[in-house]
């Protein structure tokens, strides 16, 4: 039966779906970005008493991100079968656990292994977040939901930064434990209480929403199935299809160098902001600064690319963005200038994702969107593998980080440059819906 609303009460609809919805994915992906990225903090203390060399330190940081990328596409496969509430919530209380187990490394080897099995346990956690949105947002607010999704990294990165820094500042020696080891400790509660939550709070897909009116349900239903055979008409993957295809690989080209230049900073920009006279304490707050100023470009790119139903200009210019602010950070990388420039490459890379993740669900349905999108997030994540390693072996030939910001700068304008050319991957399909455009 189809079910037709005004355009007013659609806008009702995906309102009551946000704000069911958007709260608890974003505090959940808020404590998982904290939590695989608080090592950037416990480094400040850490590296001296397990003896971890920078290139140590970002082999340990960059191997989370390959265990990762080998279980992300069997992560999302088991979610499509059992659920997303199910898995996600599997994934929140085993990675929690692992997080809080980085206070036992005592060595280079057992910092590694931590770390690798951290990755492991997250597998699948983002992508399946992702395709969890396109299950609730049709793709004309689909980029606003992402973009409120990825709200998460700069808050968790300002909190974690703050928190963090309190922590080493204060707790060092409670309980005979180090202040790097409560930061694993406290920040790893979070995500095992919020699992239980989600097994409360999230419902799979809008026809089992009892808190939606029926005929809400029906209308938003009929309007994803209607994008879907829209999708499929143009052509149906399969699921190996979907990572072969061409508009999928370069996909992953762009992700992976986005996120190459991405984490190489988020690992050291403590060490870089520490580098310029300031206490573990201050540290944490100068550190914030950029994650802040770069929740701007997140909520601009966002609005604007659904704004004018756009993605592929807003990518390149966001991307762009980030590439120039990496090589200013270079230039400035030791004076306080260099945090300004920081900020501007945040604008950048935080405005990239809500332009990026709606165009795999341009070509991508069902089974093929969940193995493409966890494909391309694989391969894009292989660039925290490799990034942070880079990073660390730039610092420690040259005992300075401007080569390696330079480096970030390189990563990010190859991320432009494959997105300019890449025009079938990153342009919008044609006719698409565009009811709910404001």
């Amino acid at each position: 039966m189809q079910t037709q609303l005004t355009l007013e009460v659609q806008r009702k609809t995906m309102m009551k779906v946000s704000w069911r919805l958007l709260p608890l994915i974003v505090v959940c992906y808020l404590v998982n970005y904290i939590d695989r990225t608080n090592v950037s903090f416990a480094a400040l203390t850490m590296n001296k008493d397990l003896g971890l060399s920078s290139f140590m330190y970002g082999l340990g940081a960059g191997i989370f991100f390959l265990s990762y990328a080998v279980f992300e596409i069997p992560s999302n496969l088991i979610l499509q079968k059992v659920g997303a509430r199910i898995w996600i919530a599997r994934i929140m209380i085993t990675w929690g656990i692992i997080s809080g187990l980085m206070a036992m490394a005592t060595g280079p080897m057992s910092f590694l292994a931590l770390r690798f099995a951290l990755g492991a346990a997250e597998a699948g956690f983002f992508p399946g977040m992702i395709y969890y949105l396109t299950q609730w947002f049709p793709s004309a607010v689909r980029a606003r939901a992402i973009s409120t999704l990825y709200l998460a990294v700069p808050i968790s990165n300002s909190i974690a930064s703050i928190i963090s820094g309190a922590i080493l500042a204060t707790m060092n020696g409670t309980l005979g434990l180090k202040g790097w080891q409560w930061v694993f400790i406290i920040e790893a509660i979070p995500a095992v209480v919020l699992a239980f939550v989600v097994l409360q709070m999230m419902t799979e897909r809008p026809a089992m929403a009892g808190w939606l009116q029926p005929d809400e349900r029906i209308w938003l239903e009929n309007e994803l199935e209607a994008e879907r055979k829209q999708v499929e008409r143009a052509g149906h993957l399969s699921m190996w299809q979907a990572i072969t295809d061409p508009r999928v690989l370069a996909l992953a080209t762009i992700y992976f160098t986005s996120v190459t230049a991405s984490y190489g900073l988020v690992f050291f920009m403590p060490q870089i902001v520490k580098g310029l006279g300031l206490s573990n304490f201050a540290t944490g707050w100068v550190t914030a600064i950029p994650y802040i100023v770069g929740t701007a470009g997140l909520i601009y790119f966002g609005i604007s690319s659904d704004k004018y139903n756009e993605r592929r200009w807003h990518l390149i210019v966001s991307t762009g963005l980030s590439a120039v602010g990496y090589a200013f950070a270079a230039i400035f990388s030791h004076s306080y200038l260099a945090v300004i420039a920081m900020a501007i490459a945040a604008i950048g890379i935080y405005g990239s994702r809500p332009t990026f993740w709606p165009m795999p669900s341009a070509f991508l349905t069902g089974a093929s969107a969940a193995v493409g999108m966890a494909f391309i997030n694989s391969i894009g994540n292989l660039g925290g593998y490799v990034g942070p390693q880079i990073v660390g072996w730039i610092k420690d030939s040259t005992n300075s980080f401007e080569w390696a910001l330079y480096f970030m700068a390189a990563c990010a304008a190859l991320s432009t440059i494959t997105a300019y050319f890449a025009k079938r991957s990153t342009g919008a399909p044609s006719g698409e819906r565009q009811s709910l455009s404001a």
